[in-house]
């Protein structure tokens, strides 16, 4: 259940991200998920380093998403070179 679960999360939070970013995101919804994992998992780092959380702890809906945001916005840096 917890894969699953991880899973509606990422979606949701992507989401929730791409519609947050101003421009076009051109996403399937396997990337959407993809977006939404990784930017909970930077927010997870990131604010272990900065001391908000401890190791290995959840992080929350609202740090989730601003860690998709970061991941969306070094995403669009590096597509927008190409």
């Amino acid at each position: 259940m917890g894969i699953i679960s991880m899973i509606v999360v990422g979606f949701i939070v992507g989401l929730l991200a791409r519609a947050i970013m101003p421009g076009d995101q051109k996403l399937g919804i396997i990337m959407t998920i993809i977006l939404g994992i990784v930017g909970a998992i930077v927010a997870g780092y990131l604010g272990a380093a900065l001391g908000f959380y401890q190791a290995g702890e959840g992080v929350g809906w609202i740090a989730s998403i601003i860690g998709a945001i970061i991941v969306l916005f070094i995403y669009g840096l590096i597509v927008k070179k190409r």
